[in-house]
């Protein structure tokens, strides 16, 4: 066995690991290992009503289709094909760092260190954004597998971390007594959704690709739901939230149109990834 394949046998051993690590981490987070549910930790800080920029609790659920999602990349960058992949050599330490971020965003949250624990997310955003950009920058037309296990879990993944980013920033600034973000004052909640909406602006026009643009969206919406319909209410932060939900969706949708009218024969496999 030469250095190279050393060197890549290391990787997906790593990122398997990586990937166990934060699926374990996270049954932990739910309760299902013992631990308290993150929208209980923290002294409820992460609750859907504890600020103005929380989601209602359903939104949580695209977290169970992104783990999904790093499991069947983990399994699949594991097979003896996929080892000396370039897409893998790319993306593969990524995709072990984000999971590892997330397993200690977690534990974070469960020690009630929430400011700790949102210099973490800012990391793995960080993080995802580098890989994304880097899934962007092949020019080979990708496989099934690669768009829904690379393009598309890196993409939701990256979406929703952008939302999520925003909901603990207000859980830290409200846990440190900074009301403003735990009543319905508006101004800091739009401030800091406009910055998000930059965030997927930019993905959106930067890959071409639906799935962050989703991720977004979906996060936007439920934080929309959560001031529409529940404490603490603030309509404009809502009104905000699905505007620029609006937005993203548009910019994604028109720049995925864009490369298909670019390029049709090589895009025409492609178009229906959501990633």
């Amino acid at each position: 066995m030469n250095q190279t394949q050393q060197s890549d046998r290391a990787r997906r051993i790593v990122v398997a690991l990586a990937v166990v690590g934060a699926v374990v981490a996270a049954l932990f987070g739910s309760g299902v290992f013992g631990g308290v549910s993150i929208a209980d930790a923290a002294g409820g800080a992460f609750a859907a009503d504890a600020t103005v920029l929380a989601p209602a609790g359903l939104a949580f659920v695209i977290w169970s289709v992104i783990y999904l999602g790093l499991l069947g990349y983990a399994l699949w960058q594991l097979l003896p094909g996929q080892a000396a992949k370039p897409l893998h050599r790319t993306v593969g330490y990524g995709v072990a760092a984000s999971a590892v971020l997330n397993a200690a965003w977690i534990a974070c949250v469960q020690a009630w260190r929430i400011a700790e624990s949102f210099v973490l997310i800012v990391i793995l955003l960080g993080v995802l954004l580098v890989t994304f950009v880097r899934v962007c920058r092949r020019s080979r037309r990708g496989t099934l597998a690669e768009l829904v296990l690379v393009d598309g879990m890196i993409g939701l993944y990256l979406g929703w971390v952008t939302v999520a980013s925003a909901a603990n920033l207000a859980a830290w600034l409200a846990d440190i007594g900074l009301g403003a973000w735990a009543g319905e004052s508006s101004v800091p909640g739009v401030i800091t959704l406009i910055v998000v909406g930059l965030i997927a602006v930019f993905t959106a026009w930067r890959g071409g690709r639906l799935a962050p643009a989703i991720a977004t969206g979906w996060g936007l919406a439920w934080i929309a739901v959560g001031r529409w319909s529940g404490e603490p209410e603030a309509p404009v932060v809502a009104t905000v939230a699905v505007s620029l939900a609006v937005v993203a969706l548009a910019v994604a949708v028109s720049r995925l149109r864009a490369r298909v009218t670019a390029s049709p024969g090589r895009e025409r496999l492609s178009s229906p990834s959501v990633g």
